[in-house]
């Protein structure tokens, strides 16, 4: 079972040896390539930009991407960027949903938020991506989800 969804897809390595995707989501101009911009500069892999594939695999979601934007990530006021090898992961599984908010509706102490694609529940984050903390604190939560 396989579908594509509008987000953005980064492999990030917290408590774990292994890549693990958090998706990006949220309206064109939210925020989504500029955040993933800063995590891939902080050592992330890029799966997708935009638009990603997402497949189940037993109890695993895995993210991939789109053949025709493979390896690509879109720059508001620079342009599409051509990312090395080193900068990309092919597949990795989803650990994370991220919604990309203004400030203002971030909630101080959120109930734990869960959602369902494709059959596999997975935690849900709001964060405002172009707070200076954000990637800081996109890995502190995917630290605390692979503690749990």
């Amino acid at each position: 079972m396989t579908t594509r969804v509008h987000a953005t897809s980064v492999a990030l390595k917290a408590r774990s040896r292994t890549w693990q995707v958090v998706l990006l989501r949220g309206p064109s101009g939210a925020g989504k390539s500029d955040l993933a911009a800063r995590l891939i500069e902080a050592g992330g892999r890029l799966v997708a930009d935009d638009q990603t594939e997402l497949t189940r695999h037993g109890r695993r979601l895995m993210a991939t991407c789109p053949k025709t934007l493979a390896g690509l990530l879109e720059v508001r006021g620079v342009g599409i960027v051509k990312l090395g090898r080193g900068q990309l992961v092919a597949r990795a599984p989803v650990a994370l949903l991220i919604d990309l908010v203004p400030p203002q509706r971030i909630e101080r102490l959120p109930e734990p938020a869960r959602e369902s694609l494709l059959g596999i529940t997975l935690p849900v984050l709001a964060l405002a991506p172009f707070e200076a903390s954000a990637s800081a604190k996109l890995h502190l939560a995917l630290g605390q989800i692979a503690a749990a």
